[in-house]
């Protein structure tokens, strides 16, 4: 049985694949430019696009307008579930402090009335240049932080609050970025993200904190740890 000829498109961006594989092009790296490239192959510019989408689709490449095609840094971001913290090697993060009101899905996930007054974090880590993630923290008004807080500063104050935390839920799930979220990351459309959103609620039963997380799913993964007691009269060395 004879195999399918892959079309031009699929062989380039396999050939262009094994060569980021193999270290060719490196991490972080400038491709040539799309004439470059689809002159080399002898191709027209828009089948050497074509090519290119196939990777960026793949989480390989990056497109940065009036900059060119880039190989992707891939460094993993573990979320560590339960705590609100993430392992992640060393990052640059951006923090930006917005006021804003309740509206669309944030007064069922505050346990708000519609149009209270909110205080919006926005952070985004970068990796380098290249943005790798962002978290919405949304806060009541009252409770909001003064200043731009680091991520660090914003767990301990979490943790430092009166009445103290009673439950942190969280909850997972992947699907497609949306417009907003590929723009801000970089990434295509049809790369997957992990989503994840955590609401902290204290022993009155107030919710003081929602956090939504939005994590490439070709650079993360997400660690839940389950500590089992032992029963009473069970020894335990």
């Amino acid at each position: 049985m004879t195999r399918p000829v892959p079309s031009r498109r699929h062989a380039i961006a396999d050939d262009l694949r094994h060569q980021i594989s193999t270290g060719h092009f490196k991490a972080g790296e400038r491709l040539p430019s799309e004439v470059q490239l689809a002159t080399h192959y002898t191709v027209s510019t828009p089948t050497l696009r074509s090519a290119l989408a196939l990777l960026q689709g793949e989480g390989l490449v990056e497109k940065i307008h009036g900059s060119g095609n880039f190989v992707r840094r891939l460094r993993k971001i573990t979320y560590v579930g339960g705590v609100g913290t993430s392992s992640i090697p060393p990052l640059r993060v951006t923090v930006r402090t917005t006021n804003l009101e309740a509206l669309g899905d944030l007064p069922a996930l505050l346990n708000v009335p519609p149009l209270s007054p909110l205080t919006e974090l926005l952070y985004v880590t970068h990796d380098e240049k290249a943005p790798h993630s962002l978290a919405r923290i949304c806060v009541p008004r009252d409770l909001a932080p003064t200043g731009c807080p680091s991520p660090e500063q914003m767990r301990a104050r979490l943790a430092d609050l009166r009445p103290p935390l009673s439950e942190i839920q969280e909850r997972l799930g992947a699907r497609l970025p949306t417009e907003e979220e590929s723009t801000a990351l970089r990434i295509s459309t049809s790369l997957p993200v992990l989503s994840l959103t955590r609401v902290a609620t204290n022993t009155v039963g107030r919710v003081v904190q929602a956090a939504l997380i939005v994590l490439p799913g070709d650079r993360a993964d997400v660690l839940f740890t389950t500590r089992l007691m032992p029963d009473e009269g069970t020894p335990t060395e």
